[in-house]
C-alpha cells in the first residue's frame, strides 16, 4: 500500500533568521513524498529571496501574499 502525500504548509512572515533552517530540515526527511507549501505574508526582509531558492524543486510551492495575518 502507498503511503499518501504529506502536504507541509509553511507561513512566512519576516522568517530570514530561521527559515532556510526549516526548509532543509523538512527536505532532508526520510519520507519523500512531500509537498512544501510556503505562503509569504508580506514579509519586509529577505524571507522573499530565500523562498525563492527552492522553487526550482519539483516539490516546492511559493505562494506570495500582501500582509493579512496568521487567519488570512
Amino acid at each position: 500500500m502507498k503511503q499518501p502525500k504529506i502536504s507541509i504548509v509553511i507561513p512566512v512572515y519576516n522568517a530570514e533568521t530561521y527559515l532556510d533552517e526549516c526548509v532543509q530540515s523538512i527536505l532532508h526527511q526520510t519520507y519523500n513524498d512531500i509537498e512544501l507549501i510556503l505562503v509569504n505574508d508580506g514579509s519586509k526582509d529577505r524571507s522573499h529571496e530565500i523562498c525563492k531558492q527552492y522553487v526550482h524543486k519539483p516539490n516546492v510551492k511559493y505562494i506570495e501574499k500582501d500582509n493579512g495575518g496568521a487567519s488570512s
